[in-house]
């Protein structure tokens, strides 16, 4: 392999980059294959949306690998992931095919967002990532970048170079002298990705979908079968359609993600193995850990079959299918998101209320609900004298008129 690689056709005048920056192979390989291919000034981004991972070290690698102190970022931005795309996704009850959570389809459209934002701030030319040419996340990252800025270029390092394996991409990093993690020739044969909201793997034990998950891929909770045999209740409120406190005790939004975490994962919930559609065409078989999301997802549901009406209850679900796809093709700067969300959160204004819910080897229950905006009347629904709250003879006519065209179509068919 020679050590420099020839620039693109067409993509001369790239003096800086901003580059989505783990630290790990992939993106080390990345930051030093930019410096090479376009001769430019690489500045390397890294946020931190929850991941679980020390993200120091991802500094002190770019700084080792030429890039100067003043352009490294290091973001926390785990308040601003589960306030403002976390929770208002919450809102919608979006599953995509009718399962996953979206954890990895969320956090793109922020990655991207504070992306452009350096990349203004610093001047740059261009904004890269490290995502394949196979996947979804090529298009959520630059479906974001064309959105915020739409005159951005775009660098992807898996469309354009010929490093195909890791194999090559560990022989490239040896070669420049880039530091690889030991763990990096015996890894566990997956590909992961991380934030606050879920983990993902993908790759390798994975791919034949008739192979049941081995253990060792879970990282976010415990087996089911080894969780507490004793079942655990916890309230959960919301206020406005999100939750604002657990077991009473007020939190942030990324607090009370975190803490049902903690919650899922010692109760081994939210594990999902799931084969589904790419945006890009073909099926990929992935497993999920949503544990905090699964328990939140329930509870939200809980609280709207008290507080909304059926006529925007099932409009809601109508929606959310929609919102869901959006959300997993990238769209989240999109016209339609903005439609479907302004609806989504005027449905939320008396999603107000307490949900209690039971806990036990991998299930959530909601138990109790309990709402001051509750549409929910004893008086009209017992099964006792209702004292003329409800007069059932009124039923009689409801039937017949929506019996009507069902008995003229009888008719005529007999």
């Amino acid at each position: 392999m020679t050590d420099q690689i020839n620039r693109p056709a067409g993509e001369a005048g790239i003096n800086r980059v901003v580059l989505a920056y783990s630290g790990g192979l992939d993106t080390s390989v990345i930051l030093k294959w930019l410096q090479q291919t376009y001769n430019c000034e690489v500045v390397t981004f890294t946020a931190d949306l929850g991941q679980g991972e020390e993200l120091e070290p991802a500094r002190a690698k770019a700084e080792m690998m030429g890039v100067k102190p003043e352009h490294i970022f290091v973001d926390d931005l785990r308040e601003e992931f589960v306030r403002d795309y976390v929770f208002p996704m919450m809102r919608s009850n979006a599953l995509y095919e009718g399962l996953y959570l979206l954890g990895t389809s969320i956090a793109r459209p922020l990655i991207a967002k504070r992306q452009i934002e350096i990349a203004k701030m610093v001047g740059a030319d261009a904004v890269s990532h490290g995502a394949t040419g196979k996947g979804n996340d090529q298009v959520r990252f630059e479906l974001g970048y064309y959105a915020l800025s739409p005159d951005i270029k775009v660098i992807a390092p898996w469309r354009e170079w010929d490093l195909t394996s890791r194999t090559r991409l560990i022989e490239f990093a040896e070669q420049h002298q880039i530091p690889v993690s030991k763990d990096k020739r015996g890894q566990a044969p997956f590909s992961t990705d991380a934030n606050m909201l879920h983990t993902s793997s993908e790759g390798l034990v994975l791919e034949n979908p008739w192979d049941e998950v081995p253990d060792y891929v879970y990282s976010r909770t415990v087996n089911p079968e080894d969780a507490p045999d004793v079942p655990e209740y916890i309230t959960i409120d919301f206020e406005g359609g999100d939750g604002v406190a657990i077991n009473g005790e007020g939190m942030s939004p990324a607090t009370v993600l975190s803490t049902l975490n903690e919650y899922g994962r010692r109760h081994g919930i939210g594990r999902l193995d799931l084969v589904e559609n790419r945006f890009v065409g073909m099926k990929s078989r992935g497993m999920y850990e949503t544990p905090g999301g699964t328990i939140y997802h329930l509870a939200h549901r809980g609280i709207e079959q008290l507080t909304l009406d059926r006529g925007a209850a099932h409009l809601k679900d109508e929606l959310a299918p929609r919102y869901a796809e959006l959300i997993y093709n990238g769209f989240w700067f999109s016209p339609e998101r903005e439609m479907l969300q302004a609806a989504i959160d005027h449905s939320q204004e008396k999603v107000s209320g307490t949900v209690r819910l039971k806990l036990y080897k991998g299930g959530v229950y909601v138990v109790g609900r309990k709402s001051p905006n509750s549409l929910y009347s004893e008086k009209v629904v017992t099964f006792e004298d209702d004292q003329g709250a409800y007069d059932q003879r009124d039923a009689a006519g409801f039937i017949k008129l929506n019996a009507l065209r069902l008995r003229l179509l009888g008719r005529r068919d007999q």
